[in-house]
């Protein structure tokens, strides 16, 4: 009785998923933009508008990762240098010389608003927030200098509750209008770098640091710990990026467990070479990349998933965005795949409701027959 109930209870529950599952929203996903403002040179006359665009994808991804700190040395999980590359790309396209690129990060970080935050959060949520406090923007300015190929640690100074970075140059910084501070660690000069302030143009440059750290016990965390690969990656350009949209279907939104599912779309405009990212949910755990695929000339994909959990899965497609286009993210579709257990218990239960069915009207009939009267025999 009790194998009944259970397996009664469990047929009743995935009956409620999938119905629900019907009734949810499959629209498109938004997309996040922002632009910063650059100088060729801290004080310099010529202006550069560099604008950034995430997917939703991208940033929920990020959103339900593990965001726990269990030692110092865990801060550098949040520097993400895979994901901001494109941002490196496009500062290395007006900088020639070191100097000036960690400037020009800096100069990024120091046009997002401060506003103290708990708890700490990956590059892509302080751009897509559009706000944060010390270590985020260290977060951010690290990611960006180690894409471009510097070598950069992080600050930390506890005793202040204060975080900045602190970057290897080729050559001593020129651009300083204040005593210039480094730190020594492994053998290397790492000049500090502080993420802090409002003054974009004018604001604190590399080798300068405030006047309450200069005597701070500092923790170097270096970042051999910090993400190597990420899913995605943020799309920017000096020019306006261009809208896009992609597509995703599903060659079935039922299966069985074990049983592989084609997955489908395109890119619009047509765009060939292009990566795209499967992004899936299964069972309410957080967002993970599936795998990725690559357009055709016509900007198709095909990816076939072999679908190993049972249960409800959402999944959606997106592709990072390059020069020209933003970002995209398809609508997001669901899938059910019923475990065999659970198709057996259908077919056995359909199976005994049948044999019952059958039995119960069998018997019925049995039944009238022996309640109607036999006709008199006729005697010979």
């Amino acid at each position: 009785m009790k194998m009944r109930s259970k397996s009664a209870k469990t047929f009743m529950a995935l009956t409620v998923l999938i119905t629900f599952s019907c009734l949810l929203p499959q629209g498109f996903s938004a997309n996040y933009s922002v632009a910063y403002q650059l100088l060729d040179h801290p004080g310099g006359s010529t202006c550069y508008r560099l604008n950034v665009a995430v997917s939703e994808s991208l940033h929920e991804y990020y959103v339900e990762k593990s965001h726990r700190l269990i030692s110092n040395n865990d801060f550098a999980k949040f520097v993400t240098p895979y994901a901001l590359k494109p941002l490196a790309g496009s500062l290395w396209e007006i900088y020639a010389d070191d100097e000036d690129f960690a400037n020009g990060v800096l100069m990024i970080v120091h046009q997002i608003p401060y506003e103290e935050s708990k708890p700490p959060k990956y590059p892509v949520e302080t751009i897509t927030d559009n706000k944060g406090d010390c270590d985020l923007f260290s977060y951010v300015a690290a990611s960006i200098m180690k894409a471009g190929g510097l070598d950069v640690v992080l600050l930390y100074y506890e005793s202040e509750a204060h975080m900045n970075i602190g970057v290897s140059l080729s050559h001593q910084p020129h651009d300083t209008s204040k005593r210039l501070d480094y730190v020594i660690h492994g053998g290397t000069r790492f000049y500090v770098a502080e993420c802090t302030g409002g003054n974009w143009q004018n604001g604190w440059r590399v080798g300068e640091c405030p006047e309450s750290l200069q005597n701070a016990s500092v923790q170097v965390v270096t970042l051999e710990n910090c993400e190597q690969f990420a899913p995605g990656q943020v799309s920017a350009s000096y020019k306006a990026l261009r809208a896009s949209a992609i597509s995703l279907d599903l060659s079935s939104g039922y299966i069985i467990q074990g049983s592989p599912v084609t997955l489908s779309g395109e890119i619009s405009p047509s765009l060939g070479n292009k990566t795209i990212t499967i992004y899936i949910k299964v069972n309410n755990l957080p967002w993970t990349a599936l795998g990725s695929s690559t357009t055709d000339a016509s900007g198709r994909f095909v990816y076939v998933w072999n679908v190993q959990a049972s249960g409800i899965s959402y999944v959606r497609a997106s592709w990072s965005g390059d020069d020209d286009y933003a970002a995209a993210d398809s609508p997001t579709r669901t899938l059910m795949a019923f475990s065999l257990f659970f198709v057996l218990l259908v077919v056995i239960t359909v199976i005994l409701a049948g044999v019952g069915t059958a039995v119960f009207f069998m018997s019925r009939h049995s039944r009238q027959e022996m309640r109607e009267p036999r006709p008199p025999e006729i005697p010979s």
